[in-house]
């Protein structure tokens, strides 16, 4: 993929994982498209969960027909052979002095606002779960993280 359609692609990229995201939706797919980015020559595509093989075929099948990208440079679709991500415990579930669940914005908005974050990029929304019904705790996913380069 030259210069001209990485920058192609990174300006059309909402639109794109709205369209793979309606793809995916059409086949009764419980995957969600979250986030795209140009790596080298590579166009990486992170989903809330694992892709089946049928949603990598039509996400596959979504990014050949897109006319900024040279169909004959795609590698086939593969899964994530890691991931990196950041789980954070003993997080209290509820906002203090009141009964309205911590949101993803909040935890967003506290990572931002902490220095043990610079230089961290957040690619997808927090996911916020509590530990069980009758506990007031959380545990904080954030998938995945990358550091920028410096």
């Amino acid at each position: 993929m030259n210069n001209k359609n990485k920058l192609q692609f990174i300006k059309n990229s909402s639109s794109y994982i709205a369209n793979i995201n309606r793809a995916l939706k059409n086949i009764k797919s419980e995957i969600v498209a979250d986030f795209t980015r140009v790596e080298n020559s590579d166009i990486v595509i992170t989903t809330n969960k694992v892709a089946t093989p049928l949603d990598l075929q039509k996400i596959k099948r979504y990014i050949k027909n897109v006319n900024s990208i040279e169909v004959n440079k795609i590698k086939a679709p593969r899964l994530p052979q890691s991931k990196l991500y950041l789980k954070i415990l003993g997080i209290s579930y509820l906002l203090k002095n009141s009964n309205t669940p911590i949101s993803a914005n909040v935890v967003e908005k506290l990572i931002k606002n902490n220095h043990i974050f610079n230089n961290i990029v957040i690619t997808s929304r927090p996911r916020v779960i509590k530990v069980s019904p009758k506990s007031d705790m959380a545990i904080i996913f954030i998938l995945p993280l990358f550091r920028e380069q410096i």
